[in-house]
């Protein structure tokens, strides 16, 4: 694959809130964004933590 060919990402992550998690991501998902994972946060599995990504340009 050539250098131009290549996929460009961008990437945030967000807090998300356990009674509120799909209407957090359906959200982001309208602007583009997609869920590559959910982690525990620093306060642990009761602060999930999402990791999104997509396509620049």
């Amino acid at each position: 694959m050539s250098e131009t060919a290549r996929t460009r990402w961008e990437y945030a992550t967000i807090p998300l809130l356990i009674h509120n998690t799909k209407a957090i991501l359906d959200s982001w998902g309208v602007d583009g964004w997609e869920l590559v994972t959910v982690l525990p946060g620093p306060g642990g599995a009761d602060q999930p933590v999402a990791y999104l990504k997509r396509p620049v340009g």
